[in-house]
């Protein structure tokens, strides 16, 4: 069995290299913008369109949450009832809900920024300075995260199936795991939308909304 989740992962592996020049595709549209633009645009939407996906099983998972937290708190205080299991399932649903929004939080520019002068630059800097964030922080980031995640002992989590350590546990660790390369592969993919649009800002190449540019995929 491990052989068999060592070849996927070999595959996931080939996968993600194959997919590499798409992330030249914003360097392109620097030097190309009449060539790449539209292809800009295409992939932009799709990245997008994934991102909101990923935030609607977020949103599940934040209602699951709260459910399940109630169930808890009246178990407990009322019934005088508790369950590893539902602890457990609280946890994997509060971190599945952070790690699985944090692709949409980067489409709508909700994440925290540290740069104290992008608000004094205009629109073509900024863009440029997002532009070279991306390539010099979030991806090399994502990447190490992809490494360190996908190693042998996850490739054994999955193959022996891992449950949690508490005998009235969940027997899903090993997805629980999963949420993490989720979690880096969607915010690389975010991260190419959102270095298509610097590089059309760059280029002074208007940059419909992502919602629209979706739809029309």
């Amino acid at each position: 069995m491990a052989d068999v989740f060592l070849a996927i992962g070999t595959l996931l592996k080939w996968l993600g290299f194959i997919a590499l020049p798409f992330f030249l595709l914003p360097l392109f549209i620097l030097i190309l913008p009449r060539r790449f633009a539209r292809a800009g645009v295409l992939v932009r939407g799709l990245t997008g369109r994934i991102s909101d996906l990923a935030l609607r099983a977020a949103m599940i998972l934040a209602g699951g949450m709260v459910l399940i937290q109630l169930l808890v708190i009246i178990g407990r205080y009322v019934f005088d009832w508790s369950a590893s299991w539902a602890s457990e399932m609280i946890t994997y649903s509060f971190a599945g809900m952070f790690l699985l929004a944090a692709a949409s939080a980067l489409k709508s520019d909700a994440h925290v920024r540290v740069d104290i002068l992008r608000e004094k630059m205009s629109p073509k800097r900024r863009a440029l300075v997002d532009l070279a964030g991306l390539y010099l922080f979030l991806f090399p980031i994502c990447v190490l995260i992809l490494w360190a995640a996908i190693s042998p002992s996850f490739v054994r989590s999955w193959a022996q199936f891992e449950g949690s350590r508490e005998s009235d546990g969940l027997p899903i660790y090993y997805i629980f795991r999963t949420f993490v390369p989720i979690f880096a592969t969607l915010l690389m993919t975010q991260g190419l939308g959102e270095a298509i649009k610097a590089a059309l800002n760059v280029r002074d190449i208007d940059v419909p909304d992502t919602q629209q540019t979706a739809e029309a995929l």
